[in-house]
């Protein structure tokens, strides 16, 4: 059955289009590589304007869901990894297989409201309070990767509390606050480091970085947001995936 846009819900309209197109995507109702239903007749489906359908559509692509080509249309480019096929690796774990001395340091640990579109990647209220976590990852004392973290206040309120320069926040939210990871989503891109990003990672104002933003799942519950900024001349990025049996 058509899911539509619940006009009662306190949620926005583009969020609930955003959610709804990209479920498509996800349960391969829109395969890869096909193009989907022009703005007119997605407007015209879920009876929205096209701002809405704009919106949600240039999210979508900003995610990696979707690539809109000039005069041709918008077409599916996300590749969803199979079910059986879960993350095995931390940055933590990464560290320590490969045998080095790494450190982390908390510069920011506190609750902030939604700015830009965390409402959206997080699939909470604009007005929902937000624990927001800021570390400093360096390797052999050299800063290698900047992150930071977002996650509903409502969820845990723990993680403001706890010691995460020598504690897991993954450990910290499954031993102490019952919520597991189950799944994540990774998006892999380019970016270009501000003042702060550039003084921090030692590098200068502009700097091109690697850029990995993570949603991570507990069952279909969206609970944690992550936005790292890593040097490429430090330590590779390593990921291990390996599909259960």
């Amino acid at each position: 059955m058509e899911r539509l846009i619940n006009r009662e819900d306190a949620q926005k309209l583009y969020v609930q289009l955003y959610e709804i197109l990209r479920g498509k995507i996800e349960n391969v109702d829109w395969a890869v590589d096909s193009q989907i239903p022009t703005e007119e007749d997605l407007c015209k489906t879920y009876e929205v304007s096209k701002a809405t359908v704009r919106l949600a559509v240039s999210e979508l692509a900003r995610q990696g869901y979707l690539r809109c080509q000039q005069g041709r249309g918008t077409f599916v480019c996300k590749r969803i990894i199979p079910e059986g096929i879960s993350m095995l690796t931390s940055f933590k774990e990464n560290m320590i297989d490969a045998g080095v001395t790494f450190s982390t340091r908390v510069l920011a640990q506190t609750i902030v409201m939604p700015i830009d579109d965390l409402d959206i990647k997080l699939n909470i209220p604009e007005d929902k309070h937000v624990i927001y976590i800021k570390r400093l990852r360096s390797v052999d004392e050299e800063p290698v990767l900047l992150q930071e973290t977002y996650m509903p206040h409502d969820i845990c309120p723990l993680p403001l509390e706890e010691d995460l320069e020598s504690n897991s926040l993954f450990d910290v939210l499954e031993k102490k606050c019952g919520v597991k990871i189950t799944s994540v989503q990774d998006y892999i891109g380019i970016a270009y480091l501000n003042e702060e990003e550039g003084r921090l990672l030692g590098l200068s104002e502009g700097s091109a970085a690697l850029l990995l933003e993570q949603l991570f799942y507990s069952g279909k519950k969206r609970v944690m947001y992550t936005r790292s900024v890593k040097r490429p001349d430090r330590f590779k990025l390593f990921v291990e995936l390996e599909r259960k049996t």
